[in-house]
């Protein structure tokens, strides 16, 4: 009988949230840099080539990968010959575990979690409470795998009841681009195929924690040795959905994915559940083992390990943007798919923000904040810490402020935007009818683009925490035209001309 302490349980669990917060697996990075050195579009080149750089920035300055630490997840398998030595319920045992990681003096971390989700949607101010998923098996030990899941890759779960007679490789190559470039490719695709539906979902989650090995199994398939159903899923989909030509940041180019994951499970015969979930850029998790002898210990991956890439602004290609003198008539001169680097004073804003400023329109009351020919940043930032000026500060999805946009552009006076993914129709054609652009940064990349970031200060609804509008003062901020002023969006010429040149799949033109 072995006798596992809550404090071995809350303390590994605090030192795994904030490991996985910095340190990529090494097997996810070392398959990003493999994807760096083979692609062949520029754009999505330099967008690897910053998240790479954002990589090992996280792991030396032991700093979140990304702005978004995520929903904490955490599946637990306990052995039946364990006993716990504890006054609290595993569930309490974890989410202390999590406060701990997510307040952490040295690496706050951003609590994300909404209480009350259809109502109030109040955060809990320490990213508790956790997701955890049990199961009882043989044994004395408790198998722990903890992941940091953002919003931007949940957001695309995807969940279908196809017919027993249906194709999953026709379901999946027809819902991928369905799910725009919010999940911050590349990535990971984690496939559940039956038992229920919401069994499907748990597989889709827990296939992700597994390392990357598309490579063995590419090997194992050369060697002529059986594959299973499962491995040979994999293989067809690792090759069809890079076909479709999506490429990092959804810019176009070879690889949207590192790796395809499939688990399955016995299903009713008159159905076939099937359910997908990304795990993106900034893929975080960690497995560990307690067996009574104390917290897991994890050990630091090597700095060594990380590919060899070294992104930094190129001023001579990129054009140098002077955003306090920025004028209507510059923002209609911009092209799609041109790199600028952006310096001088922006606004930051998103959902709460854009919500709170509808109402005010709405009320005739005066906005706290002039957008007159200002660029809005959509960001909640990680609050700084020691001598930061701002913690890591990525882009936030750009699409859920989309139902705002027109509104910002002819009531407030805003000119230009900056988020990641793609636009929507009704955004891009806003940006059409105001002769507007957006811009999009590098989702993957927090840390490098807050170093950017030279000065910060709330500037309004400072209540609304990392949601409030800030002001940031910025010195060479990479950006791409993602969607130009004529309306042109590179998000649908990019993947449509690269999915053309790897002429696996047919373009379909609508």
């Amino acid at each position: 009988m072995t006798l596992i302490r809550e404090e071995d349980l809350i303390q590994s669990i605090a030192d795994a949230f904030q490991f996985i917060s910095y340190y990529h697996p090494v097997d996810f990075i070392q398959a990003l840099g493999e994807a760096w050195a083979r692609e062949e579009n520029p754009a999505a080149k330099d967008a690897i080539a910053q998240i790479l750089t954002n990589s090992r920035m996280s792991a030396e300055g032991h700093r979140p990968i990304c702005q978004d630490t995520g929903i904490a997840v955490v599946f637990l398998k306990v052995g039946m010959d364990v006993q716990w030595q504890a006054r609290r319920g595993v569930q309490e045992m974890i989410d202390e575990g999590v406060r701990r990681a997510y307040m952490n003096p040295d690496n706050r971390l951003r609590a994300s979690v909404l209480l009350d989700p259809a109502g109030r949607r109040q955060n809990s101010r320490d990213n508790t409470p956790a997701v955890v998923h049990y199961e009882i098996v043989p044994g004395d030990r408790v198998e722990v795998t903890c992941a940091a899941k953002g919003g931007g890759s949940e957001n695309k779960t995807k969940v279908a009841m196809l017919n027993p007679s249906e194709s999953i490789v026709d379901w999946v190559l027809k819902t991928v681009p369905t799910m725009g470039a919010g999940w911050c490719p590349p990535g990971i695709l984690g496939i559940g195929i039956g038992g229920t539906p919401e069994k499907a979902v748990l597989l889709a989650k827990e296939s992700l924690m597994a390392p990357v090995d598309i490579h063995a199994l590419r090997d194992k398939a050369a060697s002529g040795a059986a594959l299973t159903r499962a491995e040979a899923l994999r293989l067809e989909l690792m090759e069809k959905v890079n076909a479709l030509g999506i490429g990092a940041q959804g810019l176009g180019g070879l690889t949207a994915v590192v790796d395809v994951k499939v688990l399955d499970y016995p299903t009713h015969a008159a159905s076939k559940p099937v359910a997908m979930i990304p795990n993106c850029a900034a893929t975080r998790h960690v497995h560990f083992h307690l067996d009574g002898s104390g917290p897991a210990v994890l050990v630091p991956p090597r700095l060594e390990d990380w590919p060899q890439v070294a992104w930094k602004p190129n001023t001579q290609e990129a054009k140098r943007v002077d955003l306090d003198t920025l004028t209507k008539e510059e923002v209609a001169s911009w092209k799609p798919g041109q790199a600028l680097l952006l310096n001088g004073r922006m606004l930051t804003g998103r959902d709460a923000a854009h919500k709170r400023i509808q109402d005010m329109l709405e009320k005739g009351e005066k906005l706290p904040v002039d957008f007159t020919n200002r660029v809005i940043y959509y960001v909640g930032p990680v609050d700084p810490v020691r001598d930061e000026v701002v913690g890591p500060a990525g882009p936030t999805t750009a699409t859920r402020m989309d139902g705002f946009t027109r509104m910002m552009l002819e009531k407030t006076g805003l000119i230009a935007m900056v988020g990641k993914s793609e636009r929507g129709p009704a955004a891009i054609e806003a940006i059409r009818d105001n002769g507007s652009a957006y811009l999009m940064a590098v989702g993957g990349a927090a840390y490098l683009v807050s170093r950017a970031i030279k000065a910060s200060r709330v500037v309004a609804f400072a209540d609304l925490g990392m949601e409030a509008i800030y002001e940031f003062t910025v010195e060479d901020m990479p950006v791409t035209v993602a969607v130009d002023a004529a309306g042109v969006s590179v998000h649908q010429t990019g993947p449509r001309e690269w999915q053309a040149r790897i002429g696996k799949i047919p373009v379909v033109v609508a």
